[in-house]
């Protein structure tokens, strides 16, 4: 009890220490390495091409759907629900999966496990709205090692329990059900934040109007955003703030509104982050296509049913080589305002090679290698690309740069699931498919070479812009240790 009483007074370590719980339960999922060869396996009984050509499919569409609606409930009901409801249908997910059969069920699923992935921006989001800015770093660090320890350790467990153990896939299944469940109850321990990005009360809704008239950020510049509790107080009027005449009233959602649409200007008003946002979208729709498709192409070239399978280990091998690709980002001395974009179109083109080799090798061994060199490239650059964003701007531009890129991904990746993948068009196989995602990466890649030496060559060939980017850069490679 004394433990738990100074873990809530410290401010910031009682929020961070539970949404890390939280983050490592619902990222433990030990069946997801093997989610492939169970819907084709005999208990589902899916044939591979229903599952590419349809299946899944489904989900991308669905994500896309309440990717953005989502992104603005989640602010205006304060991050919390919007975690728990993903607890929830994290659980439903797997109860579907367990005892639900049937391919109705399995579409069902697709459309559930859509609210799942659309919620994650709660996740990100809701540990800067309760504690101190000068905590941002060490909480940002702890949560992004809890997803990360989750993950690692369930697709090893996942990996020991089938090639060890030997256990049926409905057994890990159902050990994930159990997991994701404590997940869910530990949502219940948050606490409730007291203030919103977009969407807030009317007295507040009105300095932040008054703060936007002080300069692009407001008088105290990035993080220090006006909460609930500085504007109102405590007491009788504190709760009368908080009441839904304050939250939905016209004149709060018109400043939320204003709000959206002066961070939408000023995090895409630079043309360098454009650039950054470009890259984000169009590697991020590659990235999330070949991380879907590529447990069908393990079973293309190695069946599960007729061979042993090493998903598991393999996803755990590349979530450390990706993280400690990521984790390298903050301790390289680089000018990446002249360097960055190079970085970005040399990369690319290794992830374009691995993308091939994946896509004509019969070898399993090659195409797990491939996969893990892709996705370190993958994570290497989406970390600098994400300390460059939100290094340059203020907490709500980046939760706006950050749902908008995510949006304008998805839609991307919807384009390329309904001309390649899905049956109503052209329908084709794995293997076609990896060849036209490779040739998409190569295309990134040759605009992003292109851009980064033009780049690279105007700053050498000033001094004082290039003297202007290293002062930059020396700043950007301490963020970079925030994410």
């Amino acid at each position: 009890m004394g433990f738990w009483s100074r873990l809530k007074s410290s401010g910031w370590a009682y929020p961070t220490a539970v949404l890390s719980l939280y983050g490592f339960f619902a990222n433990c999922r030990v069946a997801e390495p093997f989610l492939t060869p169970y819907l084709i396996g005999p208990h589902k009984n899916i044939s591979g091409e229903v599952v590419t050509n349809y299946l899944f499919p489904i989900w991308t569409y669905s994500y896309l759907a309440f990717l953005f609606p989502i992104f603005l409930l989640t602010d205006f009901l304060r991050y919390k629900p919007l975690i728990m409801m993903q607890g929830f249908f994290l659980v439903t997910n797997y109860v579907l999966l367990c005892f639900a059969p049937g391919l109705p069920a399995m579409i069902f699923l697709q459309v559930n496990y859509a609210v799942v992935t659309s919620t994650e921006v709660a996740y990100f989001s809701y540990i800067y709205s309760v504690i101190p800015v000068e905590n941002y770093q060490r909480a940002t660090g702890y949560l992004r090692s809890a997803m990360l320890a989750g993950y690692t350790i369930g697709a090893s467990l996942g990996q020991m329990l089938i090639s060890l153990a030997g256990l049926d896939y409905f057994y890990i299944n159902a050990i994930t059900l159990g997991i994701v469940s404590v997940a869910f109850l530990v949502s219940f321990w948050l606490p409730m934040p007291q203030r919103s990005i977009f969407f807030k009360g009317k007295r507040a809704a009105a300095v932040g109007s008054q703060s936007q008239q002080e300069g692009p950020l407001g008088a105290d510049g990035p993080g220090e955003l006006v909460t609930d509790t500085e504007v109102v107080g405590s007491g009788k009027e504190k709760m009368e703030h908080n009441g839904s005449a304050g939250w939905c009233s016209g004149e709060n959602v018109a400043t939320a509104g204003h709000l959206l649409w002066h961070s939408f200007r000023e995090s895409y008003s630079s043309r360098h982050l454009i650039y950054w946002s470009l890259w984000w979208a169009l590697a991020t729709a590659g990235y999330v296509q070949i991380f879907n498709y590529i447990q069908l192409m393990w079973d293309h070239i190695e069946p599960s049913a007729t061979s042993s399978i090493y998903n598991g280990g393999v996803e755990a091998a590349c979530s450390l080589v990706g993280a400690a690709a990521a984790f390298s980002v903050g301790h390289i001395k680089v000018t990446w305002n002249v360097w960055g974009e190079l970085a970005l179109g040399l990369f690319s083109a290794v992830g374009t090679g691995a993308v091939f080799l994946m896509a004509f090798t019969s070898s399993i061994w090659a195409c797990y290698a491939g996969y893990a060199i892709f996705k370190s490239c993958y994570m290497l650059l989406i970390t600098i690309t994400t300390f460059q964003i939100a290094s340059n701007l203020s907490m709500e531009c980046y939760a706006l740069t950050f749902g908008i890129n995510t949006f304008v991904a998805l839609s991307l990746q919807a384009v390329i699931t309904g001309i390649v993948v899905d049956e109503a068009a052209l329908g084709l196989d794995i293997a076609t498919q990896f060849i036209i995602y490779g040739s998409y990466y190569a295309a990134i890649s040759v605009l992003f070479l292109i851009r980064g030496t033009y780049t690279a060559c105007v700053s050498q060939s000033s001094p004082e812009h290039t003297e202007t980017n290293e002062k930059e850069s020396s700043v950007e490679v301490i963020s970079a240790e925030h994410f």
